[in-house]
């Protein structure tokens, strides 16, 4: 939840529609997926059943994603323009931290989550400054 939560802190403060509890929620049930096959016990089909739960993880996420979209690009009727691509990337990465953590890979959690936030604060002043010129 905590890395997912860095994530959804960052969004929060944009004023997203999907926000710090999203991030959160996604994280912490990405992790949960991943553990409960774990949990059950170890057999020779146990990382098979880990590979497909991920699998499912990152589709499903999908679906999450593309309400964020849809829901921003209907305030605007009319344009042919599409709004909260990064909204649903971030939920997608998320779920991947959440992931991550799930499977015991905390680092490669946190790490995941700085980087994400470098992307979401630092690239996008970047991107602000570089069309101002």
């Amino acid at each position: 939840m905590f890395v997912g939560g860095m994530i959804g802190w960052e969004r929060e403060l944009k004023n997203k529609p999907a926000g710090l509890r999203t991030h959160m929620l996604v994280s912490m049930g990405a992790a949960m997926f991943v553990l409960i096959p774990l949990a059950i016990g170890k057999n020779e089909n146990g990382r098979d059943g880990v590979e497909r739960v991920i699998q499912g993880i990152a589709a499903g996420i999908g679906f999450l994603g593309g309400g964020e979209i849809l829901r921003e690009s209907q305030q605007e009727r009319g344009k042919p323009e599409v709004h909260g691509l990064t909204s649903a990337a971030a939920i997608w990465v998320s779920a991947a931290l959440g992931t991550a953590a799930g499977c015991g890979l905390w680092q490669l959690a946190l790490i995941g989550a700085l980087m994400s936030l470098f992307v979401l604060r630092v690239i996008k002043e970047l991107e602000r400054r570089s069309r101002r010129k």
